[in-house]
């Protein structure tokens, strides 16, 4: 039986503090098969009604234009905080697969297209996402990962985020291995 090879693997992320536990997944998988893995985050793209009320409240072009780029800005500092944060203190022993990243995106768009649309042009054979936590933004986050799993011809992994006791004891256990 011939099994399917996966050679690359794009991780998507929104950023949240739980999105590492998916992030696991795409490592571990990328350590036991070889590919590599693209990291992409996409900002959701302001709508229209959102840019009336900043052209409204901020006359001053300059100062619209350097709201929206900060919006990136800060995007892409967040996620190579987050990717430290996982090589130094989640994943330390396991620092060698952090070669294994070829490529990481912050961009604007709409993200479930942007996720299509990147898993095509880097012709991914898995895509990796977390879903999302319950509550306020629920509804719109789980869009996301519906509308990609529904107009997908790639496999895709959706990692649930554990519950709120699993992730306490995982951050129990690391403390123990960081003492030891």
């Amino acid at each position: 039986m011939l099994f399917p090879e996966i050679k690359q693997i794009l991780y998507c992320t929104d950023l949240s503090k739980n999105a590492s536990y998916a992030f696991k997944y795409a490592a571990y998988l990328s350590g036991k098969t070889g590919a590599k893995v693209h990291i992409l985050h996409v900002v959701e793209k302001l709508s229209n009604d959102a840019r009336i009320t900043l052209k409204t409240y901020v006359m001053d072009s300059t100062s619209r234009d350097d709201f929206l780029n900060h919006r990136i800005d800060h995007a892409k500092d967040l996620l190579k905080h987050r990717q430290d944060y996982f090589w130094d203190v989640l994943a330390p022993s396991h620092k060698e697969l952090r070669e294994q990243v070829a490529s990481v995106d912050v961009v604007e768009h709409y993200p479930a297209e942007t996720i299509l649309r990147r898993s095509k042009e880097l012709n991914v054979d898995l895509i990796v996402m977390g879903a999302h936590e319950k509550g306020i933004m629920h509804t719109f986050l789980g869009s996301v990962a519906k509308n990609v799993l529904r107009h997908s011809r790639i496999p895709t992994m959706v990692v649930p985020i554990p519950e709120k006791e699993e992730l306490k004891r995982q951050k129990e256990q690391r403390k123990k291995q960081n003492k030891g």
